[in-house]
């Protein structure tokens, strides 16, 4: 009897280390990357590197290029049917429509370089519905060699990723510049970009797509304020 009693002990105190580390591991959106098992097409990442000159990448279709040679280098093959774009919004001018970063990135689900699951759509990747529906932090929103982006207490800090965009996805209307031009300069005194953290962290606004401006739109500005000049890059469909 006692020996049965030894037997029970060890089974429940097992059972409760097993407990403590599922609660402690960190977590995604249902039907991402279980088992090891990629559980899809590599279609998100944030590059490794900026271009090196500030905010200027030649216009949205000039960071769609980008997002693309990165990929490529990484060795990332782009998903059938798909296209890497950049997630940028920028305002209404010269008689052309805002662009809304959301709505030009397809329509998900996204996973990230490990095919572990970021987003199964634009309403969850954007909190429409329910806040946190995404896997956008320093875990899972990875390069396009799958490798850790430096956050807040690394050296150098680069958790600030140009968005130009609020925290909905869409273009910030109004006279401000919040796109540094569109994503076409690189100089100060004039303009800055919208920018969100990748680690959810610093700053007192947590957002992964709209935490706060630029010192500025040169390299050594964006450098300034905590990151390099970095993108989020994904495939739409």
């Amino acid at each position: 009897m006692r020996g049965l009693r030894h037997v029970f002990a060890a089974a429940a105190f097992a059972a409760l280390g097993t407990l403590v580390a599922f609660a402690q591991a960190p977590q995604q959106p249902a039907g991402g990357g279980r088992g090891g098992a990629p559980a899809g097409p590599a279609s998100f990442f944030i590059t490794s590197v900026g271009k090196g000159d500030g905010a200027n990448y030649g216009g949205i279709a000039g960071a769609d290029a980008y997002c693309a040679q990165m990929a490529q280098g990484g060795g990332l093959a782009t998903p059938p049917g798909r296209t890497w774009r950049a997630y940028l919004s920028q305002p209404a001018s010269g008689g052309q429509p805002a662009v809304n970063a959301r709505d030009r990135i397809g329509a998900g689900p996204w996973h990230n370089a490990r095919g572990q699951l970021i987003a199964n759509n634009v309403a969850d990747l954007h909190g429409d519905v329910q806040r946190d529906r995404n896997s956008i932090n320093k875990t899972f929103a990875l390069n396009e060699k799958g490798g850790v982006v430096n956050g807040v207490g690394d050296m150098p800090n680069q958790h600030d990723i140009l968005t130009g965009s609020d925290s909905t996805g869409r273009a910030v209307a109004g006279e401000m510049d919040t796109t540094c031009g569109n994503y076409s300069s690189n100089g100060d005194g004039k303009g800055s970009v919208l920018m969100g953290h990748h680690d959810r962290t610093g700053g007192g606004n947590s957002s992964w797509n709209s935490a706060h401006g630029s010192r500025g739109c040169s390299q050594p500005n964006l450098v300034a304020t905590g990151g390099a000049g970095l993108l989020y890059c994904f495939a739409a469909n």
